[in-house]
């Protein structure tokens, strides 16, 4: 269906029939506080209140949250560039524009992109806002937590007679601002690994994750107040997140935080808040399977 008056074609997102559920808006979330972190409007009272409590422990929260949103912005526009025309997006969020397949498709008309979440708030708004945006490429929403790749993977849109993305060929594998979401016991590790096992030579690993290395005592503090909330969280080293891209080849500048690695791979594109030293809370990472 013709959906604009340039006369593009957009894919609609292919989604299975929803139940009604339990929104618990009651409770902090993390992509609810994300996204009022970003200055969004899809959050409740206790999303707010959690979060406002986490920026007056650690001031620079929303600095680094920004600059998460920046580096998914680059990595997709960098991907997309060298010819990637695939993207898994794991822990979507409640979109915000631009998003993946808005990026990827203005350079790739052809993308396919499969966003990956489990808040039915973020379901809510796939349905209404993530849809193609081009008459080649297609649009995707599977209902999953990370923590159940063999969901995800098994899907239809990955594994069904037309699945969205191609595993046989490379795939952008993205895991931005997540990880420090799924704590060690729950393997996060054998997590990744199990996502990248399947997925075609060629393909990439995008990965941020927040750091205390350079601010312990103000990003514990914002750790702190997430877990009293009830939000896991969990902070990891510099060589704790290159474990995650163990066996893959790291472009360079590897596992940086903002400042070392925007100046060698992100072009023109400026860092954003870069005279908040919090920008560095975070590392980056871009790495392809052999």
């Amino acid at each position: 269906m013709t959906d604009n008056a340039s006369g593009w074609m957009s894919t609609a997102i292919r989604l299975e029939p929803i139940q009604p559920v339990d929104l618990r808006t009651d409770r902090p979330q993390s992509a609810r506080m994300y996204d009022f972190l970003l200055g969004g409007k899809t959050n409740f009272p206790v999303d707010r209140a959690v979060a406002e409590q986490a920026l007056a422990a650690y001031p620079g929260l929303r600095t680094v949250t920004r600059m998460n949103r920046a580096f998914m912005r680059i990595a997709v526009e960098f991907l997309a560039r060298q010819g990637m025309d695939q993207f898994l997006d794991i822990g979507t969020g409640i979109p915000t524009a631009p998003n993946v397949h808005e990026i990827a498709q203005g350079i790739r008309p052809d993308a396919r992109i499969v966003y990956t979440d489990n808040d039915p708030i973020v379901l809510a708004h796939a349905r209404a806002l993530l849809t193609g945006t081009t008459a080649d490429g297609r649009v995707d929403y599977i209902e999953a937590d990370l923590r159940q790749p063999e969901q995800i993977l098994g899907h239809t849109c990955l594994s069904g007679p037309q699945p969205a993305l191609d595993l046989d060929r490379p795939v952008a594998l993205q895991l931005v601002s997540v990880l420090h979401f799924v704590p060690d016991q729950d393997e996060p590790y054998a997590l990744v690994r199990e996502l990248l096992k399947p997925l075609a030579s060629g393909s990439y690993l995008v990965l941020s994750h927040a750091t205390a290395d350079s601010n312990p005592e103000q990003v514990n503090r914002g750790a702190d107040t997430y877990r009293a909330a009830g939000v896991r969280f969990q902070t990891r080293t510099r060589a704790e997140v290159a474990a995650f891209a163990d066996g893959l080849d790291l472009l360079a500048p590897g596992v940086a935080t903002p400042t070392a690695w925007w100046p060698g791979f992100a072009g023109d594109a400026e860092l954003p808040y870069a005279e908040d030293p919090a920008v560095d809370d975070a590392y980056l990472l871009i790495a392809r399977k052999p």
